[in-house]
């Protein structure tokens, strides 16, 4: 019966740890090794049984002939004397009925063993019975050994394997006979061949009929898992999840133990709904207060900042103190306001409004891009490496922009002048990879897992000497999984690269779960690229008051 690959039997991994075996598999090997155990002990019991009952007949059979040769304790008067003569033929031993390879040994008056003889298969033409065959020595060897107290015993003759020998002593003189046991031994081991395959039949029908009983008896079990199975699938970490999975009634009454399993199923999959609404109601009004906020504060700060530049630019002289102290109003206004657009972005994003979806070619993007951030950081050496064929994606040109300036101030920002940051771009083929490599110091181990998440700073002062706001990778991510791509990055002392891999124009992004840091490939310059060891003079290289890149966060 064919189940769900959950329930496969259990395998050894090259590890050597065993994984458990499914429930299903548990049960049936429990039940047929329940029945193989029940099986042997009535084998075992029916071998021992017959075994006895066949050795008692031929110990029947044994007494028969010792009370033949040695004649009973007193000779009736109708016989006539016993010949004189010790080495008188055996036939009335070895013949008359007694098995075929029936031995009889004489003993003389000292107790020793004068001769034995055994019968054969062979017909006597002159007796009309089975021949005799003396036994050699160690035949003789071997019935001599037999204690001799009237009681049937079992002896192993050499080349005619095993017996059962009696001691018998009448009116004829003593005697040892035995009987072979060739007999019993065949109906014993037919008896184990028979219980044998019966044992293994019945342990293969009860296999069979045990998977197909359990498998159903399980179902229900199986349709809790597979409940389970497709909450667990669903991205609830995130964004408004309507978790609809419940278990089928049937497979929740209480008076069952899968039952009571489905019905608890039930009551925490309701407690984690009332959960994930709560939340979602959160995040909404946490979001509609960020974007009211933003819009409230727009005005203000731009009033703000306009009556600073008034002031400074004043026909009165005024004081350095206070000249000094409207540069930093108005420097303090454009961060400000900056960190309002960073935030308002981000919660439309978080709405999942969508971003408009054009051919775009990367190529004059990095182009500009790397032109404002050589401008804004004249001390670092500013590398491209592009593709000698253009590189279109869909998407927002000016939110893929914004990914670049962000990647490149980011760069620029944490690591010191003079060094070398390289932009470059491949394609895959349904994917175009973008990848900003520089030889800083690295991020810190312990940074690198939250280099992506807002507000995430390096330095635990949260100091503003770098300008950083500590939302400019988190708007990295969200704005490529608004695109259907992922960014990670690598880093170690000397190289950090982040890579960003957006689907290339043929394909239709579809927008995901922002992608964690993890680590990147090695750069590997495509097929056919050019590398430039400086890109073109930012003055005229892109419009007019494109950003320089807006610090972002540390790394």
């Amino acid at each position: 019966m064919s189940g769900s690959p959950s329930w496969s039997a259990s395998w050894r991994p090259a590890g050597g740890r065993r994984r458990a075996r499914s429930l299903r598999t548990r049960l049936v090997l429990s039940a047929v090794t329940l029945i193989a155990v029940v099986a042997s002990v009535i084998g075992t019991v029916t071998w021992i049984a017959f075994r006895s009952y066949l050795h008692g007949q031929l110990d029947d059979r044994l007494g028969g002939v010792a009370m033949r040769a040695s004649g009973g304790p007193h000779r009736p008067p109708e016989l006539p004397d016993p010949p004189p003569d010790s080495h008188a033929p055996l036939d009335f031993v070895t013949g008359g009925g007694a098995p075929v390879g029936t031995v009889a040994g004489l003993l003389g008056e000292d107790g020793a063993l004068v001769r034995a003889v055994a019968s054969t298969q062979v017909q006597s033409a002159a007796s009309g019975g089975p021949t005799q065959v003396p036994l050699d020595a160690a035949q003789l060897t071997a019935l001599a050994s037999v204690a001799r107290d009237g009681r049937p015993h079992s002896v192993e003759l050499p080349g005619r394997g095993e017996y059962r020998v009696r001691y018998a002593e009448g009116f004829r003189g003593a005697f040892l006979v035995g009987v072979p046991t060739t007999e019993v031994r065949d109906a014993l081991g037919t008896l184990v061949v028979v219980e044998v395959c019966v044992t293994g039949a019945g342990l293969l029908a009860a296999g069979l009929a045990g998977a197909t009983i359990v498998g159903l008896a399980l179902r229900p079990l199986r349709r809790v898992a597979a409940t389970a199975t497709r909450v667990a699938e669903l991205p609830l970490h995130s964004g408004e999840v309507a978790l609809h999975e419940r278990v089928p009634e049937s497979e929740a009454d209480p008076a069952t133990e899968v039952g009571q399993v489905g019905a608890a199923l039930n009551r925490m999959l309701g407690h984690v709904a009332s959960a994930l609404t709560a939340r979602q109601q959160s995040e909404t009004r946490v979001r509609q207060f960020v974007a009211d906020a933003g819009h409230e504060l727009r005005t203000p700060l731009a009033v703000i900042r306009g009556y600073a530049e008034l002031t400074r630019r004043g026909r009165e002289e005024a004081a350095p103190d206070v000249r000094h102290a409207l540069g930093r109003i108005e420097a303090e206004a454009v961060r400000m306001t900056g960190l309002v657009e960073d935030l308002l972005l981000l919660a439309r994003l978080d709405a999942g409004r969508p971003l408009s979806y054009d051919p775009v070619d990367l190529a004059p993007l990095v182009v500009d891009a790397v032109g404002d951030a050589r401008a804004a950081g004249p001390g670092h050496r500013w590398l491209l490496e592009l593709p000698a064929v253009p590189a279109p994606v869909r998407g927002d040109a000016a939110r893929l922009h914004q990914v670049l300036a962000n990647l490149l101030a980011n760069a620029r920002t944490h690591t010191p002048p003079g060094t070398a940051v390289t932009t470059r771009i491949r394609d895959t083929g349904p994917a175009v990879v973008l990848e900003v490599e520089d030889e800083g110091p690295g991020i810190p181990d312990a940074l690198l897992p939250h280099v992506f998440e807002r507000f995430a700073r390096g330095d635990a002062a949260r100091t503003r000497s770098a300008g950083s706001t500590g939302l400019g990778l988190a708007i990295v991510r969200a704005v490529t999984a608004a695109h259907g791509g992922t960014v990670t990055v690598a880093s170690r002392p000397g190289r950090t690269v982040f890579t960003v891999t957006l689907p290339a124009a043929g394909a239709t992004p579809e927008p995901a779960a922002g992608a964690a840091p993890g680590p990147a490939a090695e750069p590997a310059a495509g097929p056919g690229s050019a590398r430039a060891a400086e890109p073109p003079d930012p003055a005229g290289s892109g419009p007019a008051g494109t950003p320089a890149g807006r610090p972002a966060a540390d790394s």
